[in-house]
């Protein structure tokens, strides 16, 4: 049996986990993208698309049939009742598949870095440690509208449906700062690294919890 280590990794909208994942790649780390698997369970024809269709209706497509993420965001993020709803058809299905691929790593020694946004909603307590990629607010909200073409009132709302930066960094073994450049936060990386080659490896064999419990 392998000896795997499992490494959670959050942060708020626009704080740059995109770019910590690739360097982290890079170093030799393999990666469970929790933004990645939502969008793999909307594609037409899977059980969460037809969910979300008999919901809202074709004004949530595209001109080719798939989701329009974007009126999506328009109908939820401003709508408690809404977002609860698209949450219960998407979390339990994400957390499924996102447990079928750590099994798939539990047999080895890879070092696995599960990228889950909503790391600190889940509650989840059960990895070796926990990166947070930290970025003053103000600072998230202009990347997000220079770099991702979001509108200023859009980034912010989304911005306020997530947990406080101060509840996400109450979580963290260890902060990655991306308030610099890039090669600042590549040195960042650098450092998390040896952090993360530095924590002791778990029993081989051992369980793990589900992200969804």
């Amino acid at each position: 049996m392998g000896a795997v280590l499992e490494i959670g990794l959050t942060g708020g909208i626009g704080s740059g986990k995109s770019t910590v994942i690739k360097y982290l790649l890079r170093c030799g780390a393999v990666v469970i993208d929790a933004d990645a698997i939502v969008r793999e369970l909307q594609v037409p024809g899977t059980p969460v698309f037809d969910l979300m269709l008999e919901r809202w209706g074709e004004q949530i497509l595209s001109v080719d049939g798939s989701l329009n993420r974007q009126r999506i965001a328009d109908l939820v993020f401003g709508n408690d009742e809404e977002l609860l709803a698209l949450n219960a058809m998407v979390h339990p299905s994400v957390a499924a598949e996102i447990d079928s691929r750590r099994a798939e790593f539990s047999v080895t020694d890879s070092t696995v870095i599960l990228d889950v946004p909503l790391l600190v909603e889940s509650g989840y307590k059960g990895f070796s440690g926990v990166i947070v990629v930290d970025l003053e607010p103000e600072k998230a909200v202009q990347r997000l509208v220079r770099y991702r073409g979001f509108h200023e009132n859009d980034a912010r709302l989304r911005m306020s449906r997530q947990v406080s930066r101060f509840e996400r960094l109450a979580i963290a073994d260890f902060v990655v700062d991306n308030s610099g450049s890039l090669t600042d936060l590549e040195l960042e990386v650098g450092r998390c690294w040896s952090w993360i080659t530095s924590l002791p490896r778990p029993t081989p064999g051992s369980t793990f919890s589900s992200i969804g419990s």
